[in-house]
């Protein structure tokens, strides 16, 4: 079970401390933001966490730094020959009005967008939002099939949301995985990354030392694959 220990502050700095049944500390920061966070074990007291965050803090502000430079997305305006990412591939989206149902059709380097009303936004996003999730509930039962099969684990629901923090999260005593809406964006490799992240929660909660071993066990280049994914276009 996790505690919540709640903050800690270095200057204009907050982190997050979860205490847990571990035996050593865990630093991360995380994007797309630079949110800072670290995993102690039960005993530990702030004080000691704090000291700990501080002969760390110069590596804390190289790596929020690097996020926060990490290039953006533009806000999105759905007009014609606007760039749009799918799998990691960028392409021109083509606004068409037609009396029909609204979708989205992918033709080459075109991402050709059908609407009643191609000045109404919300709708134009909210179909190309569709069309994303309905791209990645194709895509997503594959991997966990497959992964099922070697980790010897069942999902027994995953879902797609837009996750402002986290590029996925997992339910383990639901057997629920939910993946983020933005991987739609990113290559199909990263989009198993995650998958494979989250369905070794399953097996292992937290991110301790089994859990990165397993990591290492059933996909050596994760390590690889994450900073890719971190490292692509973020959405605005």
């Amino acid at each position: 079970m996790n505690i919540e220990a709640g903050q800690i502050f270095l200057g204009d700095i907050s982190i997050d401390v979860f205490q847990k049944r571990i035996k050593n500390l865990h630093l991360s920061v995380h994007p797309p933001s630079g949110r800072v966070r670290i995993a102690a074990p039960i005993h530990m007291n702030l004080d000691t966490i704090r000291v700990f965050a501080l002969s760390k803090l110069a590596w804390i502000k190289k790596h929020q730094n690097r996020l926060r430079s990490q290039e953006r997305e533009t806000p999105r305006e759905y007009i014609t020959r606007e760039s749009h990412y799918f799998l990691g591939k960028r392409f021109l989206l083509r606004v068409i009005e037609q009396q029909d149902v609204p979708k989205v059709i992918l033709k080459h380097s075109i991402l050709e967008l059908y609407v009643r009303d191609s000045g109404n936004y919300e709708i134009k996003k909210n179909t190309i939002d569709a069309w994303y999730r309905n791209k990645l509930k194709e895509i997503v039962p594959r991997y966990i099939a497959k992964w099922s099969k070697v980790m010897n684990v069942e999902v027994a629901e995953f879902g797609i949301k837009r996750m402002k923090r986290k590029w996925g999260s997992c339910n383990s005593k639901a057997s629920r995985i939910w993946l983020n809406l933005e991987l739609a964006k990113k290559p199909v490799h990263c989009i198993e990354y995650l998958v494979v992240h989250e369905m070794i929660h399953l097996l292992e909660r937290h991110h301790n030392e089994r859990f990165y071993a397993l990591m290492n066990h059933f996909l050596p280049q994760w390590k690889q694959y994450r900073k890719e994914l971190n490292e692509t276009v973020l959405t605005y």
